[in-house]
């Protein structure tokens, strides 16, 4: 039995902040999008929220949520966004080579850039780009403008990069023969 003084809510508080480590994640919201329903009394209105989520060191997720108020919508999109989380490949603070996602409609091309040129995107594609923790590169929406479609064609192209090292280890190479071929 607690002592008279200690209350049970004291005690859940105490162990949820001593187990809990901090987040190094950062989320960027993208999109809210406010929807109307008309009924009988007027307009009932319900958002919708698209967030992206990285931790600037190589991985990047997103999560889209619905409910009938904001705060609600952005806490959801956010726990799907933390569970979407995959691994991307970063090279000297930019991407290994030119990539092209599409998703739905939405098309983007990212490019390359060389150290100091920063991220030049716009929208949907710098949230992205600056959650995976990519510093230096070069990207256009060449698609649809709808933010989902960007942003998901955005993380089609980053998961579709390849280190070379990965790429001489699928193509069978050995270390020598590598160090050969680059000297």
């Amino acid at each position: 039995m607690a002592p008279p003084n200690q209350r049970k809510g004291d005690r859940r508080d105490r162990n949820r902040d001593s187990n809990e480590p901090k987040s190094d994640l950062t989320e960027k919201v993208v999109f809210i999008n406010r929807c109307a329903k008309v009924v009988k009394g007027g307009r009932r209105f319900s958002f919708s929220a698209l967030i992206v989520t990285g931790n600037k060191a190589g991985k990047v997720g997103y999560g889209f949520g619905k409910a009938n108020e904001v705060s609600e919508a952005i806490r959801k999109a956010s726990d799907a966004a933390k569970k979407d989380l995959g691994a991307v490949a970063v090279f000297n603070n930019t991407i290994p080579h030119e990539a092209i996602g599409e998703f739905g409609g939405g098309r983007v091309l990212l490019r390359p850039a060389s150290p100091g040129t920063g991220v030049i995107a716009g929208g949907g594609v710098r949230a992205v780009i600056e959650a995976a923790g990519i510093k230096d590169v070069l990207a256009k929406s060449l698609g649809s403008s709808n933010h989902a479609n960007v942003v998901k064609a955005t993380i089609a192209a980053l998961k579709s990069l390849r280190l070379r090292e990965e790429i001489y280890k699928i193509r069978g190479f050995s270390k020598k023969e590598v160090a050969v071929t680059e000297a």
